[in-house]
């Protein structure tokens, strides 16, 4: 048989020769100590990472992480732009107010840097981790499922990074504005801190990562028959309230912005719905 024939995963090297692979049972050690060296590979991975954005921490820091907090970052140019072509003047048009980021604490400067390094070494490692994880994860599963999972790497990858970068260019920029530009007495100054400023840039972006995630969850859920779409558009004016309230935690107490970050969770849902009905087919066809 020509190796173009054969699937390759069935079959393993032995001896010089591709014979059938054995299905051989994995004690608790041998999980355990497989489910180590994944580890230990997605840590390498995030620890590169981290030292190379620590090698260039002068524009990591300036560009990306201190990007919002400044009135050159691209958002605002967009915002602008985007605000005076749909007729709505300077609606969208921002300006910072005149803030210090202060440094009081001994070391804050550089343990802030080694943990913005390592989280920012995770978000663009992400693929990889991920790969670890499902490398793990999927030899446990049929081989139906396994088929039905193709390319699930690829896509929880992308929207985990386009949550991601969602909550930095269109999240961030609002949200530093808004409380920025807060003042509850004029005799107090906005000064904060680089950790607090820099706690809040993470709450604005690895969140978003997670929340685009919601398609993926929704196809597990549906094709193990949890989630169906029937539930799903009978409950969905309950979603939109749930969507509003989720944008107001994660957005100032300003509507346009949370409208800016409701649309994109609302198209997610929609989005969900439509896998949902796709997997709920599969399952009853399966059931069958």
């Amino acid at each position: 048989m020509a190796l173009d024939q054969v699937d390759i995963e069935e079959y393993e090297w032995h001896d010089g020769e591709l014979q059938p692979r054995e299905d051989k049972e994995m004690s608790f050690m041998d999980h355990l100590e497989e489910l180590r060296w994944h580890i230990i590979r997605s840590l390498i991975a995030i620890f590169a990472g981290g030292i190379v954005l620590f090698i260039f921490h002068d524009w990591y820091f300036n560009k990306v992480i201190l990007g919002p907090a400044s009135n050159d970052f691209a958002s605002y140019k967009w915002f602008c732009d985007l605000s005076h072509k749909i007729g709505a003047g300077e609606a969208l048009c921002m300006t910072l107010p005149d803030f210090k980021i202060q440094a009081v604490a001994f070391a804050e400067q550089f343990i802030t840097t080694i943990k913005l390094c390592f989280i920012g070494g995770f978000v663009i490692s992400f693929p990889f981790v991920f790969y670890e994880i499902w490398k793990f994860v999927a030899p446990g599963l049929y081989p139906t499922e396994r088929s039905a999972t193709k390319g699930v790497v690829f896509i929880c990858s992308l929207l985990f990074l386009m949550g991601v970068l969602f909550g930095f260019f269109i999240v961030a920029p609002f949200a530093v504005n808004f409380l920025m530009g807060f003042t509850a007495s004029d005799t107090v100054a906005n000064n904060p801190t680089l950790s607090s400023f820099v706690l809040y840039m993470v709450m604005f972006t690895l969140p978003a990562g997670l929340i685009f995630e919601l398609p993926i969850v929704v196809y597990f859920l549906a094709k193990m028959g949890i989630v169906t779409p029937a539930g799903m558009r009978k409950y969905r004016r309950h979603s939109v309230i749930g969507i509003l309230l989720l944008s107001a935690i994660l957005t100032p107490p300003d509507v346009i912005t949370q409208f800016l970050i409701g649309i994109p969770l609302y198209i997610l849902y929609e989005i969900s719905i439509l896998v949902a009905t796709r997997m709920a087919k599969k399952y009853e066809q399966e059931l069958q």
